[in-house]
């Protein structure tokens, strides 16, 4: 229970930030990427931000024996830097610039504007379907 319990303040705390700060808007990010055009710093402050308190957040991890809400740390799977991972994140940043969308900001979206990002969500789990299928381990 104390797992949910943490799992649901940290949600709540990212889609809190990500409503406040205006990264759930597509327009925020598009205009973010769009360097030609009329470009919008917005999105670096809030990804400054969020690089700092992981810095803190980091450095006091580094100094506990074990998680707060876990019975251990979980380490990635691999370190190495792969096709598939450089392939994964390409797509998953041209479907960002698309969009204007990530999952985060996708997923707080449907509480916020269901019209407007049902059919990305649908589409992420499609391709997440999809990425499951072709993935080779």
């Amino acid at each position: 229970m104390k797992r949910i319990l943490c799992g649901l303040l940290c949600g709540t705390v990212f889609g809190l930030g990500l409503a406040i700060s205006g990264m759930n808007e597509p327009l925020n990010v598009i205009g973010f990427l769009d360097f030609a055009g009329d470009w919008n710093p917005k999105l670096a402050f809030v990804m400054g931000g969020a690089v700092a308190v992981t810095l803190v957040g980091y450095a006091l991890l580094k100094k506990m024996e074990k998680p707060l809400c876990a019975d251990s740390f979980c380490e990635p799977p691999s370190k190495i830097i792969d096709r598939n991972l450089v392939g994964g994140a390409a797509l998953f940043g041209i479907g960002w610039g698309i969009g204007g969308y990530c999952p985060g900001p996708a997923i707080s979206g449907l509480a916020l504007q269901p019209n407007e990002t049902v059919t990305f969500v649908i589409a992420m789990c499609v391709g997440l379907l999809l990425g499951g299928l072709v993935k080779k381990d």
